[in-house]
């Protein structure tokens, strides 16, 4: 641990798998407090057992989809290990369909998860970032946002629009 981020609180969606357990893992080796909020609670609380830092973790079970869900996380997040001075915007959704046969519930569910989230949850820490004049948000697009390949529809959209968000939001609350 060299710890390049003591003293931070860094949220993470989708933090108990995969890339986001391992920005988790990363967070909490550099010195940060880490919480995280995914659907899937038994690698959620495994993924708590696994990192030994039970004063510097935070787990809830939660659809990032949901603003309700993220109200109760962040709420309870931010009691446990204080302000939140960094976002990872991890949560992803891969679906390759059809745009002809995809559903209205599989292209909300992309979106809700691959671009909706990321400014739920934004909009939960930013308040406290702002007041305090820092903080960070990272929010993880793959290459598919600017170079689609076939057979990526929608997630490329949506990754798209994360990107878009991105910048937006930069502009609007950067300063």
């Amino acid at each position: 641990m060299t710890g390049r981020l003591n003293g931070e609180h860094i949220v993470v969606t989708g933090g108990s798998r995969g890339i986001g357990a391992a920005i988790v893992g990363k967070c909490i080796a550099e010195g940060a407090s880490a919480s995280w909020i995914d659907i899937d609670e038994p690698a959620g609380l495994a993924q708590v057992d696994s990192l030994d830092a039970p004063e510097r973790t935070f787990f809830a079970s939660g659809d990032v989809r949901s603003a309700a869900d993220i109200g109760r996380f962040h709420k309870a997040a931010v009691a446990k290990l204080g302000p939140v001075t960094g976002l990872v915007n991890n949560a992803g959704r891969n679906s390759y369909a059809d745009p002809v046969k995809m559903t209205e519930a599989q292209w909300d569910d992309v979106f809700g998860v691959d671009l909706k989230s990321a400014w739920l949850m934004a909009r939960a820490v930013l308040p406290a970032m702002i007041e305090a004049k820092r903080g960070s948000i990272v929010n993880i697009a793959p290459v598919h946002a600017d170079m689609p390949y076939k057979g990526m529809f929608p997630y490329a959209a949506a990754k798209s629009g994360l990107v878009g968000l991105t910048r937006s939001m930069a502009l609007e609350v950067g300063p």
